[in-house]
């Protein structure tokens, strides 16, 4: 679809009484519902390559209380399907060179390279052939035996047998045989992140109002014409869904009938203190026969634990009624399966945990992005778990679709990838690890 043409920015005024203009709405080129990581990474690149009045409206008080906050903020690249590589290989190269992508110098965000580590299953050829694969599509990837394993990451056990969680019963375990690490990926602070968002783009111009929700839209010939908001009225051709979880309600007031069902999905995240007896560098590691993923946080003093299981991601919920915390049963079976995959362990201290939101797009798991049949009206929703590594390049996607230009840096993938009108994508693994 073509891009949207900005008409000239106007204000609208009444004379009162004494012939003095007074202002009745303000007016806006774009606005975008929603400050998180995708909200904030479309704001910039329209920014970059614009000089578009761009003002974010976020419902929440302050920055990182929605998806983005809770975020564990992995970045990776190994996904079945080659272009969703190549979409995540470009996010990440933002996160890599985050100082150059922000023009910052000093940003309190950084990629921290600890590896993604892919452990075997015992099936050699597989893990060797999907090493190729992704070399060919530009991701920087090694792979090692045990041996190698040992040597990079001492602490983490290399067995190719599932835990017993239902009972916990022990094993013997047996040799891994190939693995693979994504030598450049790892996790960045998300909160972290959205700071230095901030901070780039207020002296842009680009206005982002906190405790700001979206209240209604008033459509003109079936286009977008004005928002409404908590505090005001804000006249504009073009409106951005980047609402996260909260994605349908903004649909509703647009009078959207959208075909992909996005759920407001909670997803559970246990963390512990690292102790000593963890010898060696924690890798972000990926560990399907565990069903579980875990990552170093906080200058490496503590561990954090994630399921990577579909049957972890059907509780669907109300985004602004959830429970926040976590559920001793998950804790326990996903710390047993920890246990096992993490040498010197031991006895676990500070063990907490909470909940966040990210929302699945219950047919396929691939965000939604792009243009749809209201005009002006855009929407970067149902990101189902991948959202914070794929945001700069999604934002690379909404940017040129509505300013209708493209810069250095810009993703490789064709919009219709992700299109509203797409049909669905066929994929092996509907879990975050699709």
């Amino acid at each position: 679809m073509a891009a949207r043409r900005l008409p000239p920015r106007s204000m609208t005024c009444v004379r009162a009484p004494g012939g003095i203009p007074q202002r009745m709405a303000e007016t806006a080129d774009i606005v975008i519902a929603g400050a998180g990581i995708i909200g904030l990474c479309a704001a910039l690149q329209i920014a970059k390559r614009s000089r578009s009045k761009i003002i974010v409206l976020e419902k929440g008080a302050g920055p990182g209380e929605g998806s983005t906050g809770a975020s564990s903020a992995v970045c990776r690249t190994k996904y079945s399907l080659d272009r969703t590589v190549v979409l995540a290989r470009d996010g990440i190269a933002a996160y890599r060179n985050w100082p150059d992508f922000l023009a910052l110098g000093d940003p309190f965000a950084r990629l921290h390279q600890t590896g993604v580590l892919w452990l075997g299953n015992g099936d050699a050829g597989t893990t060797v052939r999907e090493a190729e694969r992704l070399k060919m599509l530009g991701v920087a990837v090694a792979t090692m035996d045990d041996a190698g394993l040992a040597e990079l990451y001492p602490s983490v056990n290399p067995c190719a047998l599932a835990p017993d969680l239902v009972h916990g019963a022990p094993h013997d375990c047996i040799a891994g045989g190939i693995h693979m690490v994504e030598t450049e990926g790892g996790y960045v602070d998300p909160v972290d992140a959205l700071q230095d968002l901030l901070r780039v783009l207020r002296p842009r111009g680009v206005e982002i109002r906190f405790g700001a929700e979206v209240t209604g839209v008033d459509l003109r010939s079936g286009d977008i014409s004005s928002v409404r908001w908590s505090g005001g009225e804000i006249r504009t051709p073009v409106l951005v869904n980047a609402a996260g979880p909260w994605c349908n309600a903004l649909n509703g007031l647009v009078g959207l009938d959208c075909p992909w069902p996005l759920r407001p999905t909670r997803i559970q995240i246990v963390h512990i203190d690292r102790p000593d007896t963890v010898v060696g560098p924690v890798p972000t590691c990926a560990d399907p026969l565990g069903g579980i993923y875990f990552r170093p946080q906080n200058r490496g003093q503590q561990i954090v634990l994630g399921s990577v299981l579909e049957e972890d991601e059907r509780e669907f919920v109300d985004p602004d009624d959830f429970d926040r915390g976590v559920d001793n049963d998950f804790a326990a079976i996903k710390l047993h399966a920890l246990q096992h995959r993490l040498r010197g362990l031991g006895h676990l201290r500070g063990v907490a945990g909470y909940s966040g939101l990210y929302t699945i797009n219950d047919i396929d798991v691939h965000p939604v992005v792009g243009a749809t049949p209201v005009g002006g009206y855009f929407v970067a929703n149902g990101c189902s778990g991948h959202g914070f590594k794929l945001a700069p390049a999604i934002g690379s996607l909404l940017a040129q679709a509505i300013i209708g230009q493209r810069i250095a840096g810009d993703t490789e993938v064709d919009a219709s990838a992700l299109a509203y009108d797409r049909a669905p994508i066929e994929i092996a693994t509907r879990s975050v690890l699709a």
